[in-house]
């Protein structure tokens, strides 16, 4: 990977160059310190291309230091682990993997953005650990919150205990959402029911990367999910801390090609929104 191509600011500093406090971080150095964590997290905006090239890229350059790896990913929903499974095992096709996992229906972006990763870790003996709720829970649970569930639908995700939502930060920053762009476009239910249906989503994701680290003790978990499910640690990087605590264990997020207003948003804010910004220059 090139240095010279690559461009690294830390919370807290502007994109502007007219800024004195910014610095460039070395991406090498950046990487190193990436390779020392459990876990490490790469938001994406799922329609990036810029951010799916970097993703195979860091992935490549963290696997050179610790082989020992798994990628787990929001794009897939845990009912269709087995299938990803058989994907790897070189027992189905990729074509195969992405009509039997419903990827189109269930995920909704280009097929073309993931599929050089599952080739990586299929090459390399990767495992992959898919991550979502399905949709039909997550539908369900907007609409009529807990309440909604079927019995069936428990074994896809955590014991209702264990579905925290004590976040004011996190609940305000969604509401937010709530009113803005995505108001009426589907969420359906009260706001509540929308809070929680996502709180649900994250919880999710989160339980199915710690019992995977808690497990593999010697492996990096590199998750790719949504900026939203990163950003200040509310989603997914929060809850998995919550469950293995008392562990050793450490953590780096990473927001790929971030929007100029979400990094200078970070320069005031008291929480770190992540722990590195990349950009490809």
């Amino acid at each position: 990977m090139p240095a010279s191509a690559q461009r690294v600011l830390a919370p807290g500093q502007s994109m502007s160059g007219e800024a004195a406090s910014v610095q460039t971080h070395d991406v090498q150095a950046v990487l190193q310190d990436l390779s020392q964590a459990d876990v490490v997290y790469l938001g994406e905006t799922h329609d990036s291309l810029a951010d799916h090239q970097a993703q195979l890229q860091i992935i490549q350059a963290l696997h050179r230091q610790n082989p020992r790896m798994a990628i787990a990913l929001e794009m897939f929903q845990r009912p269709y682990q087995s299938v990803l499974d058989r994907y790897l095992a070189g027992e189905i096709s990729a074509a195969e993997l992405r009509q039997q996992s419903e990827f189109d229906q269930r995920w909704g972006f280009s097929w073309a953005y993931y599929e050089p990763i599952l080739e990586f870790a299929k090459d390399n003996g990767l495992p992959v650990i898919a991550l979502n709720t399905p949709t039909e829970i997550t539908r369900r649970v907007a609409d009529k919150g807990l309440g909604g569930l079927l019995e069936s639908d428990r074994q896809w995700i955590p014991p209702v205990s264990e579905i925290r939502t004590d976040n004011d930060a996190y609940r305000q920053m969604l509401q937010e959402v709530y009113t803005g762009a995505h108001h009426g476009h589907g969420n359906g239910g009260s706001f509540d029911n929308f809070f929680l249906a996502q709180v649900l989503w994250d919880e999710t994701m989160a339980e199915a990367i710690a019992e995977f680290a808690a497990a593999n003790r010697d492996y990096q978990v590199v998750v790719l999910a949504g900026q939203g499910h990163v950003i200040y640690g509310y989603g997914i990087p929060d809850r998995v801390v919550r469950r293995l605590a008392g562990t050793q264990f450490s953590q780096r997020s990473l927001l790929l090609h971030p929007s100029e207003d979400l990094v200078d948003e970070s320069v005031n804010s008291a929480v770190a929104i992540a722990d590195y910004f990349w950009f490809l220059e």
